[in-house]
């Protein structure tokens, strides 16, 4: 998914961000600002720096780090709050530079079969809607297989994508096998020659260990087509979570080998702070986050950009 922006593009990008993260921003670069206010840097400013820091779901790990940093170069002396979210927004970044990488499709397979996965309500159906608008404006055929198959709002919401894009939705009947219908959905692209084939699957809740094991059977079924495949698995998560999501990430990195992720509805939720939290724990790569309904609100994620937005450093 990489992309050239002209400058007018980056800046609509970057409002879009900004209003998105605004209630993240507001809850932690407020906080900061409540805390730091003509205060030292003292055992007691620290506590309840990290206990900010833990409630804005940045984890435990990187809220230590920050209070670890701040207190080798500035204990016992009159801090700012604006050093203090220099010092976040540089731990931040430093955590997400390394897995902040966009989705690239590689011309090695045709089709490129991407596996979308996540529980309930995290935006997969939406998220490959968009996805496949992208890979249009790239020049590249698009397939969408409808693998949800337990709901009939998801198949008709896939339909409607398909419709949208102009691109050939591969779906069976409501309550069908959906490992079947997915292997025909490889079939049917590789006959097509498509270039890239979406595989939507029903919102599986981690705890749901039936669930979880038709997802496998999903996947054996496509590498029985195809060995290498799929050739990226993407987790969708829900931002507005919080710490579920970084249980749901431990889950589905098990049970489905999970290549890379997607947050969504970063602009619901004042604890934005999890997508750090994931990336120090899992380092799986970020490909993109979505911060509204728009077409062009699922954009590839930038570290830096993101880091300053959500610590208050760019209002």
């Amino acid at each position: 998914m990489t992309e050239q922006h002209s400058p007018k593009q980056k800046k609509g990008w970057f409002q879009r961000l900004k209003e998105g993260l605004k209630r993240s921003t507001a809850a932690l670069g407020g906080g900061i600002s409540d805390i730091f206010v003509k205060r030292k840097l003292d055992a007691t400013t620290l506590e309840e720096l990290e206990d900010l820091l833990i409630m804005s779901d940045l984890g435990v790990t990187v809220s230590h780090a920050v209070c670890d940093r701040l207190a080798k170069s500035r204990f016992n002396r009159e801090i700012s709050p604006e050093e203090v979210q220099q010092a976040l927004a540089a731990e931040v970044a430093g955590i997400l530079r390394p897995v902040a990488r966009p989705l690239t499709i590689g011309d090695d397979h045709r089709p490129y079969i991407i596996l979308m996965v996540g529980v309930n309500g995290s935006g997969k159906t939406t998220t490959i809607g968009k996805l496949a608008k992208k890979f249009l404006g790239e020049g590249k055929s698009v397939m969408l297989a409808a693998g949800d198959t337990f709901r009939a709002a998801a198949i008709e919401q896939l339909q409607v994508w398909g419709k949208r894009n102009n691109v050939p939705v591969i779906s069976g009947k409501i309550g069908g096998d959906a490992a079947g219908l997915v292997y025909d959905a490889v079939q049917q692209a590789t006959e097509h020659n498509s270039d890239i084939l979406l595989i939507d699957t029903a919102g599986r809740l981690q705890n749901k260990d039936h669930l979880m094991a038709e997802l496998a059977k999903i996947i054996r079924v496509i590498k029985k087509q195809d060995p290498s495949a799929p050739h990226s698995t993407l987790l969708v998560l829900d931002a507005t979570t919080g710490q579920n999501a970084v249980l749901q990430a431990g889950v589905f990195l098990r049970a489905a080998e999970v290549t890379g992720l997607i947050m969504t509805k970063l602009d619901g939720t004042a604890k934005g702070g999890v997508l750090v939290a994931i990336a120090e724990k899992f380092a799986l790569p970020i490909h993109a986050i979505g911060v509204g309904e728009s077409i062009d609100d699922l954009q590839a994620f930038d570290a830096d950009d993101f880091s300053r937005m959500l610590t208050g450093l760019e209002t």
